[in-house]
């Protein structure tokens, strides 16, 4: 087996994968490659033969390559998993875990994403009313679908680890409030107790909350 994931420590779909990886115990077997955003490193010839996309994270398996990080950690999971059980092949199960996955890309990340981005790359000086209101009602309808002890049934899944790590990310920009979202902030604890969290995501974050302070305080000094 000869892994190569192409990674930003800070990305939420780059720590899913990396606690995927943890969760099925192949970490050791991967090299890892920080792709710098700021020097355009995603944007050179090699890398847009690779993924024309220019995104991460991007898997090379071999002679394989695969992007978006849903698509890697149920790769991961079908070629290396010894079980299903982060991502069961049972239709009812599976299509559950898909619509968490499908709503992780379409409402959390991206509701993250137009949150920070402007913060990050243009001339904003902190984070849009409008945007923490987005973040609030996501957390919202994460609320609602925690009717079980995971996010898609009583198993951990790939639903709990890629959502994970895009709700861990929301909340340094807006802190769960527990009165309001008990059953979210349960899970959230639930999940930062697991291995695959403590190694993959929880560091990270770490680096995640440095990079919003420091970029809030360097905004604000030039106002």
């Amino acid at each position: 087996m000869v892994l190569t994931l192409y990674k930003k420590d800070t990305s939420p779909p780059c720590r899913s994968v990396f606690m995927t990886l943890h969760a099925l115990k192949i970490p050791d077997n991967v090299k890892f490659i920080d792709v710098f955003l700021p020097a355009g490193e995603h944007l050179t010839e090699e890398y847009l033969r690779m993924n024309p996309q220019h995104t991460i994270p991007l898997l090379k398996d071999n002679d394989f390559l695969i992007w978006d990080s849903h698509a890697i950690c149920g790769y991961l999971v079908s070629k290396y998993g010894q079980n299903d059980s982060l991502y069961p092949s049972e239709p009812k199960k599976r299509a559950v875990i898909d619509q968490r996955l499908h709503f992780d890309s379409g409402v959390l990340f991206a509701t993250l994403r137009t949150t920070v981005e402007p913060l990050l790359y243009s001339s904003d000086t902190t984070f849009k009313p409008e945007n923490l209101e987005k973040l609030k009602n996501a957390y919202g309808f994460m609320e609602k679908f925690l009717t079980s002890k995971w996010l898609a049934g009583e198993d951990v899944t790939l639903a709990d680890i890629c959502c994970v790590s895009t709700i861990s990310s929301m909340n340094e920009i807006l802190p769960i409030e527990e009165q309001q979202f008990p059953k979210l902030t349960a899970w959230l604890t639930q999940c930062s107790e697991q291995d695959f969290f403590k190694k993959g995501n929880a560091p990270n974050i770490l680096q995640f909350r440095e990079m919003i302070k420091n970029k809030l305080a360097e905004k604000q000094r030039t106002v």
